[in-house]
């Protein structure tokens, strides 16, 4: 049994969800927790031919035995977190930290506006505003809204204790290592660091107790918002390449740019990586679409994960060929 971390290598936008999904089904997860900063991110899953887009319950729902957890590191909005709880109908397995900080109506307007917006170009979901707060010691917090009520738990006893009992946990994480607070682009950064060791700190889970990271890198690189991104191409040529793509919260269209090698080293290095998740290889290689064989993948697309094997160090377990939860070879 173990404790698994998923975490994005670049600007997020990578896949997690997917991976996140498929994980909690072929190992059987009891218990996910999702870290990170809030519901700035979204994360997609498309089970059974249905897209879901999710910003604040963990993607392992498609697990119908699966605990979902939103550790005390997050900040919540609590309408978007009733809204996701009552569509897909998880009233009975989801848990929220009461030490999670709530944004409120004046953490968005602040977002919308001004330096924020304007500058660094932010989703606008008041997420910074309110972590900001948070950092003042004035945030409002989970465990003061009654909505919430019925869904208050203790996260990290939660997730330590099923560790204790020997259940798998998969803890997700959110956005992408360059858009840390401390180790991204910054000041076109998110308002905390969204690395491995950050992540589970987010949920409450000490770093003795992690047996594996899943770094998820996608077989080209994108971001949202400003900030250098090394390679760029045009949107034109973007397209052309099939990589035109649009933001799950805000919908703009994600810059694009060729995978970077050393950008993921780094990240690897950063996150403590012990596997690699390649995803979307069937956008950079079509013929691999839902390949569930390995050895049956074009020459090319092999060349490609053999080089980042060989460039990064660490075995690429996983690869992502198309957007289904199961459209995936796992090579654990």
């Amino acid at each position: 049994m173990s404790c698994t971390v998923v975490v994005d290598g670049f600007f997020g936008d990578g896949g997690k969800g997917k991976v996140v999904s498929y994980l909690a089904v072929a190992d059987q997860v009891a218990v996910c927790a999702r870290g990170g900063v809030g519901p700035n991110a979204g994360h997609t899953v498309v089970d059974d031919g249905i897209t879901f887009k999710l910003r604040m319950v963990p993607c392992a729902f498609v697990n119908p035995d699966t605990k979902l957890l939103i550790g005390p590191g997050v900040v919540i909005n609590p309408e978007i977190v009733l809204k996701e709880i009552k569509e897909l109908g998880i009233e009975d397995r989801i848990g929220v930290d009461p030490q999670c900080a709530i944004i409120e109506p004046k953490h968005i307007e602040a977002d919308g506006k001004g330096y924020l917006k304007e500058k660094i170009g932010t989703t606008g979901t008041g997420t910074g505003p309110c972590n900001s707060d948070r950092a003042m010691r004035i945030a409002k917090m989970a465990r003061a809204v009654p909505a919430l009520k019925d869904y208050l738990a203790d996260v990290p006893v939660e997730l330590n204790e099923a560790l204790d009992d020997g259940k798998n946990v998969l803890i997700e994480g959110t956005q992408g290592t360059y858009i840390s607070l401390y180790h991204g682009t910054y000041p076109y950064v998110t308002s905390n660091d969204v690395c491995a060791s950050a992540t589970c700190s987010d949920v409450g889970i000490g770093p003795t107790r992690v047996d594996e990271v899943v770094l998820v890198l996608k077989a080209y690189v994108t971001r949202v918002g400003a900030g250098y991104l090394e390679g760029e191409l045009s949107h034109e040529e973007a397209k052309r390449r099939g990589w035109d793509e649009y933001g799950t919260v805000t919908g703009r269209q994600r810059r694009a740019a060729p995978f970077n090698y050393a950008l993921a080293k780094r990240a690897a290095m950063l996150n403590g990586a012990t596997q690699i998740a390649v995803t979307k290889l069937d956008i950079l290689y079509p013929e691999c679409k839902g390949a569930s064989d390995y050895g049956k993948l074009p020459p090319e697309a092999t060349a490609f994960i053999d080089k980042i094997e060989e460039e990064i160090g660490i075995p690429v377990t996983l690869v992502g060929t198309g957007p289904g939860v199961n459209e995936i070879i796992d090579r654990r």
